[in-house]
């Protein structure tokens, strides 16, 4: 079987994208995707070509763009190209220019992949058709980002190489060797560039490319085989692996609204970091902060630690872990007007009707029933802050109701989702808690208020 019935098989079997999808192939000028260009074009796939100038090489840079647009006569398809300054963008974001390149480069991908014109570069117009990036990176690059990975420090999945599917970029390559594209190459006649730099080992990629694999190769003839092979039972075992891990976390988390509560001690008896990296990774926290939550499990109630980006965090409460998105710190308020039936806001539906002859007073805590007398409009609904207090229900002292929510073992976020109502400068209820003492019926009550939280 030739390279393009392998190619045309594999991407059935892979399922990466159908004949009649519209295809980008990212063409660099080099032999790799200019190979990948012709193997859409011989399979009769719609697709266009686009092509990133980074400005790094000079004249090079030049050549290259104006090669790949000689290939818009070739193919007959349209070619899009984006300069970029990187190194001005790589000082300004603190990045190496390699990794200036990447964030570029996928950037305007996705923008190109996204963007309204783009269907003018297309034959077809094919109604349900899918739009694909392609890359050309192949068995080669995947080896050596294994093993990049596997000398920088990488968990399992760092260990399945490159996916041929990330989104709407699809890589059909991964399954053909250097060797194959460049015979391939040669046979179909094919043109293209040759990246001076490719030959220095001064970046990363390039070191294990043309230092390392070859001095391993001098031991282990078979070491590209050998790699490929590792990638596959790396991507079987991974699979189970993350069968095993949703099965156990399943069992043990608790689900509630946008909160994860996980029971410490049943996390802790599997003494397995790796699923603890598992349950918070989702959330934006790093492998290294395993050590961070192992060490929370020891704390009082209330502490907790946060993801790097701050957005969500690990609280310890009681027994519990609770994983929390963050709360904006500023505090939201609502102004409630007399003839005001319903009001929606952050902690669910406030319902809210006069009632008259009432004599009872409600034992429902989301429910609360106001003397009429002693109700001033317009209301004001706020979350609660420090140093805020009411008389609760029964008492006749006045109580901080920071110390009120302590005393009925709320959590941390069950606290900061606490709401009040004020009238006239007064506390009259903490929602869905307890109305103030002052404001209860009584059997002078001729008409009432009845404030009902629907969550």
């Amino acid at each position: 079987m030739d390279l393009l019935q392998r190619f045309i098989a594999n991407n059935k079997k892979q399922g990466l994208f159908a004949q009649q999808d519209r295809l980008v192939v990212a063409v660099s000028g080099g032999v790799d995707s200019v190979v990948l260009c012709e193997l859409c074009h011989l399979a009769g796939l719609d697709f266009a070509m686009a092509h990133c100038n980074f400005q790094l090489r000079g004249e090079e840079s030049q050549r290259d763009e104006t090669f790949v647009r000689g290939l818009e006569k070739r193919y007959q398809r349209t070619v899009w190209v984006k300069q970029f300054d990187t190194e001005a963008y790589a000082t300004a974001n603190k990045l190496s220019i390699q990794e200036a390149a990447r964030e570029l480069r996928y950037q305007w991908f996705g923008e190109l992949v996204h963007s309204t014109d783009l269907h003018t570069a297309f034959r077809h117009q094919q109604q349900g058709g899918g739009l694909h990036l392609l890359t050309a990176h192949h068995a080669g690059d995947n080896n050596e980002t294994l093993l990049m990975h596997f000398f920088r420090g990488t968990g399992l999945h760092g260990l399945t190489g490159i996916p041929a599917a990330n989104g709407y970029v699809k890589r059909p390559l991964l399954g053909f060797t250097r060797e194959e594209i460049r015979e391939f190459a040669n046979e179909q006649a094919l043109s293209w560039v040759e990246d001076s730099t490719n030959a220095a080992s001064d970046y990363t990629r390039n070191y294990f490319r043309n230092e390392l694999l070859p001095a391993i190769s001098k031991v282990y003839p078979g070491v590209h085989q050998n790699l490929q092979d590792n990638i596959h039972r790396f991507s079987e075992t991974e699979k189970l692996y993350r069968m095993l891990v949703q099965g156990l976390l399943k069992k043990i988390c608790v689900q509630k609204g946008n909160e994860m509560h996980v029971p410490v001690k049943a996390l802790l008896k599997y003494d397995n970091r790796a699923l603890i990296y598992e349950l918070i990774s989702p959330y934006g926290f790093h492998e290294k902060q395993v050590e961070e939550v192992l060490k929370l499990a020891g704390s009082e109630s209330g502490k907790y630690i946060l993801a790097p980006g701050n957005e969500w965090r690990i609280i310890k409460h009681r027994l519990w872990f609770i994983i929390s998105p963050v709360l904006p710190s500023a505090s939201e308020a609502i102004i409630i007007e007399k003839d005001t039936n319903e009001v929606i806001f952050a902690g669910g539906a406030l319902q809210l009707k006069e009632i008259t002859d009432t004599t009872s007073i409600s034992k429902d805590p989301h429910t609360a029933l106001l003397d009429a007398r002693h109700i001033e409009y317009p209301l004001l609904l706020r979350r609660w802050k420090t140093g805020d207090y009411f008389y609760p229900l029964g008492m006749r002292k006045k109580k901080k109701i920071g110390r009120f929510l302590i005393d009925l073992k709320l959590s941390k976020t069950e606290k900061e989702n606490t709401w009040v109502i004020e009238s006239k400068g007064r506390i009259i209820w903490v929602v869905g808690q307890r109305i103030d003492d002052r404001c209860k019926i009584t059997d002078n009550t001729e008409q009432s208020v009845s404030i009902m939280l629907v969550c």
